[in-house]
C-alpha cells in the first residue's frame, strides 16, 4: 500500500512539473500571419532588399508574443486553401492565439487557380478563416490590401505583380494622385468583419495615406525601386510598385503595430515602438549591431535611440563611439554580442592587440542603457581577453551577462559612473577591473577558475570604486581560493554589502598583488557578508568590517554632481511605448 502511494505520489509531482512547464510555454501568444507576397517572409541571398511586412512584424512586440508569419508570395485566399497552407495553420492555432488575414493582390489575378470574387467567393474563404480559427478558440483578425503605388493609369498593375521586373527600359509619366488598384477587393474584409463581428485593420487607407503623402518620388523609398548595381539579387535593378524594401517592411508593420496598440488593446499591451531593429534572419533594419549603431545621429540631445537586438549570436567587434549619446540596447532572450581576440593575439601589422584592443565591445558614449544583452569573449584561457569595456559615464546595464576568462568586464572610464542591476560577470583572475566608480546590485559574480573577483585601480581621491550590493558570489565546481580583490593601484576600493559569498571565497578575503605597502592605502571593506565565505575573524587585518551604511546608500555612491539615480529612475529616457 505504501510502495502503490509513492508511485501515486511521483506520479502527481510529474504530472504537476509537466503541467508547469506547458503552462510556461502556454504564456507565449502566437500570432500567425497568413496571405501573399506583401506579407511574406523573403529569402536573403545575394542581398535580396526585398521584405514583407509581415517578416518584419515580430520586431514590434515584447518576448510574450511570437509572430509565426505563414503569408507565401503569389497566394491568394484560395491558393492558399487548396495547397494545404491554410490546414497547416488551422492544426497549430491554440486557443488565445491570433489570426492576422490578408488577401486580395492575388484573388484579383484572372488565373483560376487563384482568382475569387468579391462578394461570393472571397468572402466566403475569408469566412472560412474566421470560422475555423474560432473552432481552435484563436482570434481572427482582418486586414485589407496594402496599396500599390500607382500614381498613373496602369492597366497592368495588377499583373505587373507576378513578374517582378527588372528596370523598365522607358519612364511612365506618373501624376500626383494615387489611384486605387484593388476596387471591391478592399471591401471583403471590412464587410466580413462587421458580419461575423471581427476586428478589421484598414491597411490601404493607413498604407494609401502614408504613400500619397510622401508624393510619387519619395514613396519610392518604401518600395522595390533599386537602382542598377546596387544589389546582386537584381543587378540591372528594378522598379516594383508592390512589393516592400527593408525599409518599407519596417515602416508599414509599423503602422500595423500601432493599428493594434488603438484597436486590440489586449494585444497592443505587448507592442514596442524600437528606432532600429538588428536580427540574423531579416526581419531587422540591419543585420548587424554596428550598422544600428552608425546609423544613431550623431549628439541626438534630450532623445533616446533605441535599437532592439534579435535573439542570435552576432560575431563582431561593436564601438559606440563618444558622439553616439542616449543609447539603449535592448536584447531579446538569446541575444549575444560575441568575439574571440585577446591580448597577445598579432593585429594585422603583427603587433599585440593588448589588453584594451582584445574587448568585444566598446562603449565611449554617455547615458547608454544596456538590457538583456550578453557580451561574451571566447578566447578560452588565454589570458586578458575583455568582453567589455566601459570608458562612458552613466551606464547602465540591467539583466545583462558578461562572458569571459581573464579581465572580462573593464571598467575603463576614470570618473565614469556605472550601475550594474541583476547582471551575471563570470571569470577567473580580475574578472571586474578598471579605474571606474561602479555599483553591483543583486549581481551574480561567478568564478570559473581560481583567481581574484576584482582588481580596481581607483584614484587617490575617487571616494568611491567598487560597491557590491546583494549580490551572490558563485563558483564551478573545484574553485577555491579566490580573493575578493586585489589593488590593480595602490589606492584601490571596494566594498561588499550584505553580499553572499560561497566556500570558494579564501578566507583573508583580500590580496594585496605581493606590495605590503598596499595595505595601508587600499580602502576595503564588508558590511553583513554571509555564506560559507563570510569569515569575517579569518579576514586580513587591512580589511574593514563596517558597522552601519552612513554614505553609502546606492543613490549617494552613483549621484556625482549631477544626481544621477539609475535606482529611482531607471533609464529614464527610454521609451518603446508610443
Amino acid at each position: 500500500m505504501r510502495f502503490m502511494k509513492t508511485k501515486m505520489l511521483m506520479a502527481l509531482c510529474a504530472l504537476l512539473l509537466l503541467s508547469s512547464f506547458r503552462t510556461d510555454s502556454n504564456d507565449v501568444i502566437t500570432i500567425f500571419t497568413i496571405g501573399d507576397s506583401t506579407m511574406a517572409n523573403k529569402p536573403l541571398k545575394d542581398g535580396n532588399l526585398e521584405r514583407g511586412w509581415g517578416q518584419m512584424l515580430a520586431g514590434y512586440f515584447s518576448k510574450e508574443v511570437r509572430v509565426d508569419n505563414h503569408a507565401l508570395n503569389g497566394r491568394s485566399s484560395k491558393s492558399f486553401i487548396d495547397e494545404g497552407h491554410w490546414a497547416k495553420v488551422y492544426a497549430s492555432i491554440r486557443k488565445g492565439d491570433y489570426v492576422f488575414i490578408q488577401f486580395g493582390h492575388n484573388d484579383e489575378k484572372a488565373n483560376p487557380k487563384r482568382h475569387t470574387d468579391p462578394g461570393t467567393t472571397f468572402d466566403e474563404n475569408l469566412r472560412r478563416f474566421v470560422r475555423e480559427t474560432r473552432e481552435k478558440g484563436g482570434i481572427p483578425v482582418l486586414f485589407n490590401s496594402i496599396v500599390r503605388r500607382n500614381f498613373y493609369d496602369n492597366s497592368n498593375a495588377v499583373a505587373d505583380d507576378d513578374f517582378r521586373k527588372e528596370k523598365a527600359s522607358g519612364t511612365k509619366l506618373e501624376g500626383d494622385t494615387l489611384i486605387d488598384t484593388h476596387g471591391a477587393y478592399l471591401d471583403s474584409p471590412r464587410n466580413v468583419a462587421a458580419e461575423m463581428g471581427v476586428t478589421f485593420i484598414d491597411m490601404n487607407k493607413l498604407t494609401h495615406d502614408l504613400v500619397q503623402g510622401m508624393g510619387k518620388e519619395g514613396s519610392k523609398k518604401l518600395f522595390m525601386w533599386i537602382p542598377e548595381g546596387v544589389s546582386p539579387a537584381c543587378p540591372k535593378g528594378r522598379q516594383d510598385n508592390t512589393h516592400l524594401n527593408v525599409y518599407g517592411g519596417r515602416v508599414i508593420a509599423g503602422l500595423a503595430a500601432k493599428a493594434i496598440v488603438e484597436q486590440i488593446p489586449e494585444l497592443g499591451k505587448y507592442v514596442h515602438f524600437y528606432d532600429f531593429v538588428v536580427a540574423k534572419d531579416g526581419s531587422g533594419d540591419f543585420f548587424t549591431i554596428q550598422e544600428a549603431i552608425d546609423a544613431v545621429p550623431d549628439f541626438r540631445k534630450n532623445k533616446r535611440t533605441t535599437i532592439l537586438v534579435r535573439k542570435g549570436e552576432y560575431k563582431e567587434k561593436v564601438v559606440i563611439p563618444e558622439s553616439k549619446i542616449n543609447i539603449s540596447l535592448i536584447g531579446e532572450d538569446g541575444a549575444v554580442l560575441t568575439n574571440d581576440d585577446y591580448a597577445s593575439k598579432k593585429n594585422r601589422f603583427g603587433e599585440e592587440m593588448s589588453t584594451s584592443g582584445s574587448s568585444t565591445c566598446y562603449i565611449y558614449a554617455p547615458d547608454f542603457y544596456a538590457e538583456n544583452i550578453t557580451f561574451a569573449n571566447t578566447a578560452g584561457r588565454v589570458g586578458q581577453a575583455v568582453a567589455c569595456f566601459v570608458s562612458a559615464d552613466r551606464v547602465m546595464f540591467k539583466n545583462c551577462r558578461f562572458l569571459g576568462n581573464q579581465d572580462t568586464l573593464y571598467t575603463y572610464g576614470k570618473g565614469c559612473r556605472q550601475y550594474y542591476e541583476d547582471c551575471y560577470v563570470e571569470g577567473t583572475v580580475d574578472f571586474i577591473f578598471g579605474w571606474s566608480q561602479a555599483v553591483f546590485n543583486r549581481c551574480t559574480i561567478h568564478s570559473v577558475g581560481n583567481g581574484y573577483l576584482t582588481a580596481p585601480s581607483t584614484d587617490k581621491d575617487q571616494k568611491y570604486g567598487y560597491v557590491f550590493y546583494d549580490c551572490r558570489m558563485t563558483a564551478a565546481d573545484g574553485v577555491s581560493g579566490v580573493a575578493l580583490s586585489r589593488p590593480w593601484r595602490p589606492y584601490a576600493k571596494a566594498v561588499f554589502i550584505r553580499c553572499d559569498l560561497g566556500a570558494h571565497i579564501a578566507p583573508a578575503g583580500w590580496n594585496n598583488w605581493g606590495k605590503k605597502s598596499n595595505e595601508s592605502t587600499v580602502f576595503y571593506a564588508e558590511y553583513q557578508s554571509k555564506g560559507a565565505g563570510a569569515n569575517p575573524k579569518a579576514r586580513a587585518s587591512y580589511g574593514k568590517q563596517l558597522k552601519n551604511l552612513d554614505g553609502y546608500d546606492i543613490e549617494e555612491v552613483l549621484a556625482g554632481t549631477d544626481g544621477w539615480n539609475p535606482v529611482k529612475n531607471g533609464n529614464q529616457l527610454v521609451s518603446v511605448k508610443r
